[in-house]
């Protein structure tokens, strides 16, 4: 019997649900709590709520999932008949979300590679596509760990945030809040590096800072073969028009995806937010 080897994500690498269905990828849904209630993200509360709850200064936190959710999800895909599981998962930096997936993994009925990708957003979702396409051309786990492993590592993603306030907030800008200090007046512009949300440059206006991130998205991709994405939060215009500006300077551009991130990134960068990842296919 041929080999196969099933791909499981989480819910912030932000795939189309058509996408993911086609590729029979499994997403394992983070939790997003407002107040005192437990949201799935992806199901329970939408991106125009999440923002809304942020406008007005509602306590907002993220959660990973459980070990048991994904022992659960590994016993359900094994009893499919899969030889292998590859769970690719947002940067370890960001989230448990890696290590609950490692314990489960220790019980699981079938082999399962767990892997910190370092990314998250559709940076991860197209590390999870490289590896369903590597599994449904026949790989085996370690060629499917490979090709994720080669995606992410070619993968570059930079932000714009309108303030750093949520970024603070929630602890995830590291080596950044040293870097603007108490500059908040700035339009921080920001990148994803080694699994950590870095500083980049410091930018006057928006206007400014929206055009410097098209300018670096652009330069970051040049001549080569492209996926690109373009993420906002609650901002789609700004989003459509960046996408329309990309499509006309990056020459050879395969896919362009244009989303709304979800409740769990958005809830850390909060409204405003605009986000371009550049994947070298």
């Amino acid at each position: 019997m041929s080999r196969h080897v099933a791909i499981v994500t989480d819910s912030t690498a932000y795939l189309p649900p058509r996408t993911t269905a086609r590729h029979g990828i499994t997403s394992v849904p983070l939790t997003v709590v407002l107040g005192n209630r437990a949201l799935e993200e992806g199901t329970e509360i939408s991106a125009r709520s999440l923002a809304e709850s942020l406008r007005r200064k509602l306590p907002v936190t993220t959660s990973r999932p459980s070990p048991e959710t994904f022992a659960e999800t590994y016993r359900r895909i094994a009893e499919t008949g899969v030889s292998a599981i590859v769970s690719l998962h947002l940067s370890a930096e960001f989230s448990g979300t890696y290590d609950a997936a490692v314990l489960a993994a220790r019980q699981a009925p079938v082999p399962v590679r767990v892997v910190d990708t370092g990314m998250v957003a559709m940076a991860l979702g197209f590390c999870a596509l490289a590896a369903a396409e590597t599994a449904e051309a026949g790989g085996d786990a370690d060629e499917v760990v490979a090709a994720a492993e080669k995606r992410a590592e070619a993968t570059s993603a930079f932000l714009y945030v309108d303030t750093l306030e949520y970024l603070r907030r929630g602890g995830r800008i590291g080596a950044a809040q040293a870097f603007f200090g108490s500059a908040l007046a700035v339009k921080p512009l920001l990148q994803l590096a080694d699994g950590r949300i870095e500083p980049l440059e410091k930018v006057r206006t928006a206007s400014r800072a929206i055009g410097r991130l098209e300018e670096i998205a652009a330069e970051r991709a040049g001549a080569a073969e492209v996926d690109m994405a373009v993420h906002h939060l609650a901002a789609p215009e700004r989003a459509l028009a960046l996408a329309d500006r990309l499509r006309a300077r990056v020459p050879r551009l395969a896919d362009l995806h244009v989303s709304e991130v979800g409740a769990v990134i958005g809830a850390h960068t909060g409204p405003g937010l605009l986000a371009v990842v550049i994947s070298p296919r």
